[in-house]
């Protein structure tokens, strides 16, 4: 009777184990990942929840091939060691492609270990040149380059009528990147560069390095660093009584950056970005940012979340193009066929390094109520 018993649970176990894969391959999963903790939090989870609601409305509609698309999200808190292991994670989970991330030096810790493991990558806030330069087939990001921002960068430095200009980055991949791309252009420019160093990220007092820079006597800071110490630096230099204007990267383009610096300290504050999610013109973005309030009761904080939103409709697109969740043919697709597919940032196409083709970028400046004003 006992002998019977364990052959009967035998069968059943084994029955189990050939039923499994069946029933996991009842959904499509598209992975991820983003700084759902950290300092970038306010990015990842803006990423999660848009993502999350374009899989649903998606699914609304029938899904992928007949079958229920499933998000599985890691956290990589913005840092390249836990983006490292949120990367081995996903790649264990049978993910056929993976949004994100946000930091380019975050999503470099994750570009080998997707590659090894053949899964397309697309990534939303990581624009530092050399991601796209490496030859790595299977990466390509809904982001635009930092060669491109430089360019724009220099242009409005210029423009502005600056002379002398002091350029501030935090040697992160982005950061550094942008900076020397804009050096570099300036340095063929009637200008002159008075000073150029790095600041240490996640420091909670700049005084030492602001009174270094006002010391060199610039009539500009280009600061090419994240938002969190983008707002310490306007707050910190109103605060010593220095009232040089501060012209940001686009990884300050986050409202936490007034809530860091105060109105006050950010009134006057120029960034260059892609169009805030309020300035996007686009049908299909228009009606997305009025699911995104129905749902959330508020307004993504950044692009870089909606770029993200992006990167779930470039798989959608290279998924349903190809008629295959197979990485070699959803990439051949998006880099080969796909043509003006229309975003939530306008139109999508990429060119044969996974890079997204196509001019995004404006200047804001940060009026007196801590609000974004696209400039003219």
């Amino acid at each position: 009777m006992g002998k019977r018993f364990i052959t009967g649970m035998a069968v059943v176990f084994a029955l189990l184990l050939c039923v499994q894969p069946v029933m996991a391959a009842d959904t499509i999963k598209i992975g991820l990942m983003a700084p759902l903790t950290g300092a970038w939090a306010s990015e990842g989870q803006d990423m999660k929840q848009i993502v999350d609601l374009l899989a649903e409305e998606l699914n609304a509609k029938g899904g992928l091939l007949g079958k229920k698309v499933e998000i599985i999200s890691e956290d990589d808190g913005g840092d390249p060691k836990t983006a490292a292991l949120a990367a081995q994670r996903l790649s264990n989970s049978g993910v056929v492609a993976v949004i994100g991330t946000y930091g380019s030096s975050v999503t470099e810790a994750s570009q080998a270990i997707y590659d090894e493991a053949k899964i397309m990558q697309i990534a939303n806030g990581s624009t530092a040149i050399r991601l796209s330069e490496k030859g790595l087939k299977n990466f390509l990001r809904t982001c635009p380059r930092d060669d491109e921002q430089g360019n724009v960068a220099a242009k409005t430095v210029v423009g502005m009528g600056f002379k002398n200009i002091a350029i501030l980055h935090d040697n992160t991949s982005y950061a550094k990147g942008l900076a020397d791309e804009a050096k570099g252009l300036l340095e063929k420019q009637p200008v002159k560069i008075v000073f150029y160093d790095a600041l240490t990220p996640g420091e909670r007092d700049y005084n030492t390095i602001l009174t270094k820079i006002k010391a060199a006597k610039p009539d500009v800071v280009l600061f090419t660093g994240y938002y969190p110490e983008a707002g310490l630096l306007l707050r910190q230099k109103m605060e010593m009584g220095w009232n040089v204007p501060f012209i940001g990267g686009d990884a300050t383009n986050n409202p936490d950056l007034v809530k860091i610096a105060g109105a006050k300290a950010a009134e006057g504050y120029y960034f260059l970005s892609p169009p805030v999610p309020q300035d996007l013109d686009t049908k299909a973005a228009k009606d997305f940012m009025s699911a995104f309030k129905k749902k959330y009761n508020a307004e993504p904080g950044s692009v870089w979340a909606v770029l993200a939103g992006d990167g779930f409709n470039a798989v959608a697109a290279a998924i349903k193009g190809s008629g295959s969740t197979e990485t070699a043919k959803m990439v051949a697709y998006l880099k080969t066929q796909l043509k003006d597919l229309p975003g939530l940032t306008g139109n999508i196409s990429f060119d044969d390094k996974g890079d997204r083709v196509g001019d995004l970028y404006r200047v804001y400046r940060v009026d007196a109520s801590g609000k974004f004003v696209l400039q003219p």
